[in-house]
């Protein structure tokens, strides 16, 4: 419960309809996509930087939690206020501040949708490259504080890449800028990838200056399906290897080729062990040059059918299977565990193997797909909430999961973040030294832990008196 002298001086600093108190209103801010959920104790809507440095003021003065949130998309409870508080949501705080195309790039709010900066940039001629699956709804804070990246990310890179600069504000109130207004900058620490990512919990962004990209002319997509897994693999190596790699790779095992075939009207051949979508941009006149070479590149012994779209009806159809995917997986089951792993793409074969296994061994039906030319592969474990001793032996297999993943040289989160999902696992990928330097960076930024506690790293202690 909060204090009645924190809840006035809140109220002092914003207008009326900016403070959410009643808990029917603060309900819907209690969750995120994990449907995790914990009822805050109020919510604001802050419109300015001042504002936002005001309230993170007062929680500091008063130790209250205090967790930023955008649109509420992400998967893994970061945005779950565990310990009351207070929840800042950044839904009303989204102007596009400034298009600068002889600069390339953009200032934008942190409640700006990632698709309103796509339709401002484009506007210009541009685009920014980080392209999440809830692009049309999420928000460009949370976007960057989960470092949220999608397909494009395998040409064009992820937040961390495409953002030149930011302001924020800290823990204790400190208002700051990092990074540059130039594509090269050296000075000082880079502070602007290392609060991308964070997940609120060393500073609130309230501004980003986004690096835009020219838009391409013409884009290609080419379906292939093979007989395995290796030899997708294969393919997606040899892709990889050329000069001009794809802007998208994306990749679905035999388990959810099956589930397309069985729930839609996608066709796709009987022996289908593996399927790999391949994106390519570029100049106009470069398109048929690039579709040779893609399509020579995935070609090899394990091939069973490619197809190329000639035009926008046509890659329309072949991404109509890949849209099949997500209705087919609630066919399956009431509850999808999704984890996204990423491995060095070699490690690929032997990651879906080691699935296969770990499926039969605990009988959970697992269905993988993702970005294949990064390695980063979404893991569904399919479950029934209301069958206790399902879950049990989902919740085993999953530790044997990140095992698998770790002994891959991978990692535990290729763009969904930590949050409270995976922060239990976090010192099996990270050693103790390092945890320790990583704690003691949160406490320079945030030394009362007010900002989004409990989250990223194994709980140690509470709110700082």
């Amino acid at each position: 419960m909060l204090q009645s002298g924190f809840i006035t001086s809140l109220r002092s600093s914003l207008d009326a309809d900016q403070v959410l108190s009643e808990e029917s209103e603060r309900l819907p801010y209690g969750y995120d996509n994990s449907r995790r959920q914990q009822l805050p104790d109020a919510v604001v809507f802050p419109k300015t930087h001042q504002q936002v440095s005001a309230i993170v003021a007062l929680c500091n003065e008063f130790r209250v939690p205090l967790v930023a949130r955008g649109r509420g998309t992400g998967t893994t409870g970061a945005t779950v206020p565990t310990s009351g508080g207070v929840v800042l949501s950044t839904e009303r705080f989204n102007r596009i501040v400034k298009v600068d195309a002889a600069n390339r790039c953009m200032l934008v709010e942190p409640g700006v949708t990632n698709q309103q900066a796509q339709d401002a940039a484009a506007a210009h001629g541009f685009f920014w490259p980080p392209d999440p699956t809830s692009a049309a709804y999420c928000s460009v804070g949370g976007n960057l504080a989960y470092n949220s990246a999608g397909p494009r990310s395998l040409k064009y890179g992820t937040p961390r890449e495409n953002v030149l600069g930011l302001r924020a504000v800290t823990g204790q109130g400190s208002e700051i800028r990092t990074g540059v207004y130039t594509t090269k900058g050296v000075v000082g620490y880079d502070l602007t990838r290392l609060i991308i990512g964070s997940e609120g919990t060393l500073a609130i962004i309230t501004e980003a200056t986004l690096k835009l990209t020219p838009l391409p002319e013409a884009t290609r997509l080419l379906r292939a399906v093979y007989r395995d897994i290796e030899s997708a693999t294969a393919a997606v190596v040899a892709i990889m290897s050329q000069p001009d790699i794809p802007c998208a790779l994306e990749f679905m095992d035999a388990k959810a080729i099956e589930m397309i075939r069985t729930y839609s009207q996608a066709s796709l051949p009987e022996n289908a062990g593996a399927l790999l979508m391949i994106e390519i941009d570029g100049p106009g006149e470069y398109m048929d040059v690039a579709t040779a070479s893609a399509r020579n590149a995935a070609s090899n012994g394990g091939l069973v059918d490619l197809r190329v779209a000639q035009n926008a009806q046509e890659a329309d159809a072949l991404w109509a299977t890949r849209k099949a995917l997500s209705p087919a997986l609630r066919n399956i089951a009431p509850k999808k565990i999704n984890e996204d792993v990423a491995v060095p793409v070699s490690n690929i074969p032997s990651l879906i193997r080691g699935l296969e296994q770990l499926a039969t061994e605990y009988g959970i039906t697992i269905v993988n797909f993702g970005h294949a030319g990064n390695g980063n592969i979404h893991v569904n474990l399919l479950v029934n909430p209301d069958d206790p001793g399902q879950m049990q032996r989902a919740s085993r297999c999953l530790e044997r999961v990140f095992a698998l993943v770790l002994e891959l040289n991978g990692t535990l989160s290729g763009e969904h973040g930590v949050g409270l999902e995976k922060r239990d696992f976090v010192g099996c990928e990270i050693e103790p030294a390092t945890l320790e330097l990583m704690r003691r960076i949160k406490e320079q930024f945030d030394p009362a832990g007010i900002l989004n506690p409990g989250k990223m790293f194994p709980e140690q202690s509470e709110i700082k008196e």
